[in-house]
């Protein structure tokens, strides 16, 4: 529900009944026949033709079921933890781009090649250090043997051991290295070394950035390519002050962009900020329940939360008012006297307001048609 705003340097047009100059007492108006208790700026007074001319009713605090559809808006971003740089492990020059900007890949795809002869180094030096290991692997059990029927001494055989040891960790650790840098060392012989390493993606996704260029050398910390796992998807939504205490996280959502307003997805809140911005907002953050490629990073969206219907107490709309941010409803004193009270407000629909606290009118006749009037020439007599 939108209150009407009120506007005081407009207040006497507004309300102008009828002309005040040189006619009867009976043609004046609304104001001029007011009059005001000394005891209360809260309460005014009206004449009989005042009532009647106004039409006045009455009704009570009233208890019924609610629903409230809470409209948010804000931006698709990329959760950080969802963003990658891919960088190669070992330096060298770009061979080939497999990629552009803004295409899709998927997990295990060659994005680029580099070529370096360091490559092959790593690769030799493997062979050789596998080659080392085999006749150290035969010395020591040889030893062993000799040592145990006293043939050879203790440090032959100590030394034959380390040696041994020491190769098998070197090829260990040789191995480790061409698996980062996507080479088989089980398949490996010297008939099939490459000079030439491949950058796989290491999900599925889009490109976000490309940084290299063909025939570019890069270093180990040089950044290559920025992916997009489209599943960190996240819409960072803005809640107002008044919807804050009715967006919790879990709570099932529909989004939209503003191209295809008719197109909605389902989402979940994952997250709500617990602070209030400069701009009168908390952020919600969202989650897709399924990936979509209509929403992607930096795009505006709009999202609907239907809250859960629940058992209140409220008005009719019409007899709530509001000024300057503040609600209120006017209670009938009886004799044509009314008093302006101060209310906070909850949820509202198209009909209904609910009011929080709503024991301050309990009992009392409360102001329907016309409260927006009373208001008025309220405001008239502080102006």
């Amino acid at each position: 529900m939108q209150f009407r705003k009120i506007s005081i340097y407009s207040l006497a047009a507004t309300l102008v009944l009828s002309s005040c100059s040189g006619k009867k007492e009976g043609e004046k108006t609304v104001y001029e026949n007011t009059k005001f208790t000394k005891n209360s700026e809260n309460t005014v007074h009206l004449a009989e033709k005042q009532v009647q001319s106004v039409g006045l009713t009455t009704t009570a605090i009233q208890s019924r079921n609610m629903e409230k559809l809470v409209k948010l808006n804000g931006k698709a971003e990329i959760s950080p933890s969802h963003i990658s740089s891919v960088s190669s492990i070992m330096g060298g020059h770009i061979k080939s781009i497999n990629v552009i900007n803004g295409s899709r890949f998927n997990k295990g795809q060659v994005l680029a090649v580099v070529e370096d002869p360091q490559f092959i180094q790593l690769q030799q030096d493997y062979l050789v250090t596998k080659a080392q290991l085999e006749a150290a692997r035969l010395n020591y059990n040889r030893q062993k043997d000799l040592n145990t029927s006293k043939a050879s001494s203790d440090k032959t055989l100590q030394t034959a051991q380390a040696d041994y040891s020491t190769l098998n960790a070197t090829l260990k650790g040789l191995e480790e290295k061409l698996r980062i840098i996507g080479i088989n060392a089980k398949g490996l012989t010297a008939g099939n070394i490459r000079s030439k390493i491949n950058i796989y993606a290491p999900f599925s996704g889009f490109v976000s950035k490309i940084l290299v260029n063909n025939g570019q050398y890069i270093n180990p910390a040089d950044t290559l390519f920025e992916l997009i796992n489209p599943t960190g998807l996240l819409l960072e939504l803005k809640v107002f002050e008044n919807d804050v205490n009715d967006i919790k996280t879990g709570q099932e959502i529909v989004v939209y962009n503003n191209r295809n307003p008719d197109v909605k997805s389902n989402a979940r809140i994952v997250s709500v900020v617990p602070s209030i911005e400069a701009g009168g907002a908390a952020i919600a953050v969202a989650q897709l329940s399924s990936p979509h490629s209509k929403f992607i990073k930096g795009m505006y969206v709009n999202a609907e939360v239907n809250i859960s219907s629940r058992y209140t107490q409220g008005l009719p709309n019409e007899a709530v008012v509001s000024f300057e941010n503040k609600n209120y409803v006017f209670e009938d004193l009886g004799k044509s006297d009314y008093k302006m009270i101060q209310v906070t407000t909850g949820i509202s629909d198209d009909q209904f307001t609910e009011i929080l606290k709503p024991e301050i009118l309990k009992d009392k006749k409360i102001v329907q048609k016309g409260a927006y009037s009373l208001l008025m020439m309220l405001k008239n007599k502080a102006e």
